[in-house]
């Protein structure tokens, strides 16, 4: 092999494998939407985007949202220990609490947003729900598109979803609840895709 072939083999080599090591985390959503916004990289880089710093407690996973799909983001939480509510509802709004805050300096420099807004709190089921339900301060189709969608996916990812994989989500007692399913399809267009569901009999 000549210098020339061997300086042109060791370049593309290079260029390989700094492309696979530039931190970008796999992802199973169809990527051919065209070109990839040059000021939206969606590459998670320091402690501001993947954890709270500091934080100590247990792991989770919630869903941002960057380049106008669903991102997961790890997230290590302190879960609240007051007896008035049970464990899947602590989780749930300890879950609404993440969602809600406002990404770091970092997250957002990245290109991670949120739609979820502060303020919304989550509760247990009422007379006639089924075990399952979870109850939003709001209705759900009060919610925009994304802020719907990243609820529903991150409840559905966690240990609050039913055992299917689906999450019971309705508002405020009184309000009809809806079985909700996080698909690929709502992963990769949140803002178009609504997450499909089901009325519950009660």
């Amino acid at each position: 092999m000549t210098g020339r072939r061997l300086r042109a083999a060791l370049a593309t080599t290079v260029a390989a494998a700094a492309l696979g090591g530039c931190g970008i985390r796999s992802t199973e959503v169809p990527t051919d939407f065209g070109p990839a916004p040059s000021r939206v990289p969606c590459v998670a880089s320091g402690s501001g985007i993947s954890a709270q710093d500091g934080a100590t407690g247990v792991p989770v996973q919630i869903f941002l949202v960057c380049a106008s799909q669903l991102v997961t983001v790890d997230r290590t939480v302190r879960i609240p220990t007051e007896k008035v509510s049970t464990d899947r509802v602590r989780i749930a709004q300890t879950l609404l609490d993440e969602l809600s805050a406002p990404p770091s300096q970092a997250a957002k420099q990245a290109g991670y947003a949120t739609d979820v807004r502060r303020g919304l709190t989550v509760s247990g089921p009422q007379r006639g729900d089924p075990d399952v339900a979870l109850r939003l301060s709001i209705r759900p189709e009060d919610l925009s598109s994304l802020a719907l969608a990243q609820i529903v996916c991150t409840y559905a990812d966690g240990a609050v979803a039913d055992s299917d994989g689906t999450v019971v989500i309705g508002g405020p007692a009184g309000t009809p609840l809806l079985r909700y399913e996080c698909t690929q399809a709502v992963r990769s267009r949140p803002g178009t895709v609504p997450p499909p569901s089901q009325t519950v009999e009660r």
